[in-house]
């Protein structure tokens, strides 16, 4: 009892002296995960949050409902801003994205259907088969530290060994949930293992890729960039996030499947578009695959042969977006749509990238490839 006192009072010690410093001061001591850090960054800001700690924590209700319902108060609908600023919780109008209105969309991170299931020091990739997988906002974000320059601020970091090392990048936020993790759905795959650089072929996200020869890439993307406003690497945002461009940034959600920032049709034998596969066309041209520059036949796969009655297929059907082990060209075959030919094989070999020659062994909607060389 006497213990459960002590903290109460040494709390509300430090929200008294904080409040009592000039508006200009931007930090205050704060313990987090055990570690005794100082608030500071975007919500040290007193210029917008002039109540600072108690903006957030209110009637010491944020482990009892969970973290989200205090977030989305500033980062959810113009109501909810609208209220903070007449209780003096929120000062001025701050550019704010309605990252609730994300979370709501078809394809999300779950952020408002699991709450309280963040532990403050859980182990990530999580090294139990049995653990809830969960997605909150102190999972990607520390709301003691963070800021715009300094996202990453705050979060504990991804393992090295027996060591903790701190994230620096944003895949390695990413591969804290989507890499190593002992209880991945069935249907996910190991991030980390299909963007190794060790692979034959990955999207350029950990460096840049081994393709030299990357003929439909639009400006300003390269495959090694040698000039100051050339793009030779992505990031995970770069594919996955808000459909809306003028909305919240962020993997928060979008109406695409997969989390997309655009829509990339991944289904067998339907039409060839624009839209079809926007995602991908937001790096190469269109006009560059369907011209066959890349490839002989890629025209033929993609939009199909009316004549011969065969249907177009996706893209994905033949390559995996984050990487391959095994193939050059991000090649790694769709086994549901691919299948082996008639003496069992299923591969791909290459000939070299300048002289866009190679086969396939194969059997792919009914045709056999054994092989079929271009």
């Amino acid at each position: 009892m006497i213990e459960r006192a002590f903290l109460c009072i040494s709390c509300w010690l430090l929200l008294i002296v904080f409040s009592a410093l000039p508006p200009s001061a931007n930090a205050a001591p704060s313990v987090v995960d055990g570690r005794r850090e100082v608030l500071q960054g975007t919500h040290a800001n007193r210029g917008f949050l002039p109540r600072s700690c108690r903006a957030c924590h209110r009637k010491m209700n944020i482990a009892i409902t969970g973290e989200e319902s205090g977030c989305l108060t500033c980062h959810g609908g113009d109501d909810a801003r609208q209220a903070m600023r007449d209780a003096g919780l929120l000062k001025g109008k701050p550019k704010l994205a309605d990252i609730e209105n994300s979370l709501q969309k078809t394809y999300n991170h779950p952020v408002l259907s699991i709450n309280g299931v963040h532990q403050r020091r859980e182990i990530l990739p999580e090294d139990q088969v049995d653990v809830a997988r969960h997605s909150e906002c102190v999972d990607c974000h520390s709301p003691h530290l963070s800021e715009k320059e300094r996202p990453f601020a705050g979060l504990r970091g991804k393992r090295v060994g027996n060591l903790i090392a701190d994230i620096e990048q944003e895949y390695e936020l990413c591969y804290l949930c989507h890499s190593d993790s002992a209880n991945l759905p069935f249907n996910s795959t190991n991030k980390h293992s299909e963007f190794r650089i060790e692979n034959r072929s990955y999207h350029p996200v950990e460096a840049e890729g081994r393709n030299l020869y990357v003929i439909s890439l639009k400006d300003p993307y390269v495959e090694k960039a040698e000039k100051p406003n050339e793009v030779s690497r992505i990031s995970c945002k770069d594919c996955h996030g808000n459909d809306d461009p003028d909305g919240a940034k962020g993997p928060h959600g979008s109406i695409y499947r997969g989390l997309l920032v655009e829509n990339f049709q991944m289904d067998d034998a339907l039409p060839e578009s624009e839209f079809a596969y926007a995602l991908c066309y937001k790096c190469h041209e269109r006009a560059s695959i369907l011209g066959n520059e890349s490839f002989p036949y890629h025209a033929q796969h993609i939009q199909g042969n009316s004549a011969a009655g065969v249907d177009g297929t996706s893209c994905i059907t033949c390559h995996d977006a984050h990487g391959s082990s095994n193939y050059q060209y991000l090649i790694r075959f769709n086994e549901d749509v691919v299948l082996p030919n008639a003496d069992g094989k299923l591969a791909f070999e290459s000939q070299g990238a300048s002289s866009r020659t190679g086969s396939c062994l194969l059997n792919c909607h009914g045709v056999e490839h054994n092989p079929k060389s271009y």
